[in-house]
């Protein structure tokens, strides 16, 4: 089986963004933003909007900056990266689901390295951005309501990464359903700070302290040598 080869950089670049925050991701900053300010996919309007995040991310304080990341992503279920989240909540299915993610990976010579879910928001865009254009804008259409709901809860929070999910949005290219994303926003939405409110939502739920700055995202090491114009994807990668 070959390995994954990058193949759309803004799917890449909206990966690293979704990531927690390191050193390395700040010195990444300039080569990310120009890919980002460079996609024609997304309207001028949407591509402004990612300027705050990517201007942030470069210059604000290392520590501020993950204090907000864990604050809005980890300590929040409403806004979690973890896109099953969303659909199944801790129910049966969402292993299943799960299952098949990871296989749909390896069967496109996709390996995570990483500690997190295989529905991680940034490990699947990572994976889309080594696939064929139509493969990418559907999976990602699949998941446009989670998208849009998400954004929602960012813009109310005031948040410069509701950009992201934004961007995600137009490229998926989808007729977003507002029924199920008016579900979504229906759900419980507690205050972050209230520990209280906090303490319910995660009762019957494993909790892991201290996220790993790397454990879900990919190396942005590799993404700098790869951001380059992409090499064509050779033509035996789809079929084994």
């Amino acid at each position: 089986m070959m390995d994954a080869v990058l193949q759309d950089r803004t799917l890449k670049a909206l990966s690293l963004l979704l990531c927690y925050p390191t050193a390395e991701l700040q010195g990444a900053m300039s080569e990310i933003g120009g890919v980002l300010a460079a996609e024609t996919r997304l309207t001028a309007a949407a591509r402004r909007d990612l300027r705050p995040l990517v201007d942030a991310l470069a210059t604000r304080d290392l520590f501020d900056l993950e204090e907000e990341f864990v604050m809005l992503f980890d300590r929040s279920k409403s806004l979690s990266l973890n896109l099953f989240e969303h659909v199944h909540g801790e129910s049966r299915d969402r292993g299943g689901a799960m299952v098949d993610l990871l296989e749909t990976y390896r069967a496109a010579g996709f390996e995570p390295a990483t500690t997190e879910l295989p529905d991680h928001l940034p490990v699947l865009l990572e994976f889309l951005a080594t696939r064929p254009a139509g493969e990418a804008r559907d999976m990602l259409a699949d998941a446009a309501h989670i998208l849009a709901a998400v954004a929602q809860r960012l813009e109310q929070r005031q948040s410069t990464y509701a950009g992201v999910f934004t961007a995600l949005v137009q490229l998926a290219k989808a007729e977003v359903d507002e029924d199920a994303v008016a579900e979504i926003l229906a759900r419980p939405d507690p205050d972050p700070t209230d520990l209280e409110a906090l303490d319910k939502i995660w009762e019957e739920t494993e909790v892991t302290f201290g996220p790993d700055p790397n454990s879900g995202c990919p190396q942005v090491r590799d993404m700098l040598a790869q951001m380059d114009t992409p090499k064509p994807r050779p033509a035996d990668t789809a079929a084994e």
